[in-house]
């Protein structure tokens, strides 16, 4: 099976988890720039899924900080040996995004 054929069916899976929820600007921002290729909110895909995450950094005082700089330059290690690339957002969406995440408990 083709790396692109597991991200589509990996997209579909997690299609359904963010429609609940296509009223948050986060939301839709996440559809928008992909991060559902390898994130879902309530299941691990490639990367944690988005509950985990939020789980991991409830109530640490810089994890916003934190998780924007590995949204903005990659990261690894943390969840596994699947690194994260970079990803082409601004610093904006990355707090958009994180803040999304964050509520996903």
């Amino acid at each position: 099976m083709s790396i692109r054929t597991i991200f589509a069916a990996a997209l579909l899976v997690t299609a359904g988890s963010v429609l609940a929820q296509a009223d948050d600007p986060g939301a839709k921002l996440a559809q928008q720039k992909n991060c559902l290729a390898c994130h879902s909110v309530d299941k691990k895909v490639v990367g944690p899924a988005y509950k985990e995450v939020a789980k991991k950094y409830a109530g640490q005082k810089d994890a916003p900080d934190t998780l924007v700089t590995k949204i903005m330059k990659g990261g690894s290690g943390v969840w596994g040996p699947v690194p994260m690339p970079p990803q082409a957002v601004s610093d904006a969406e990355a707090r958009q995004l994180v803040a999304w995440i964050l509520k996903q408990k």
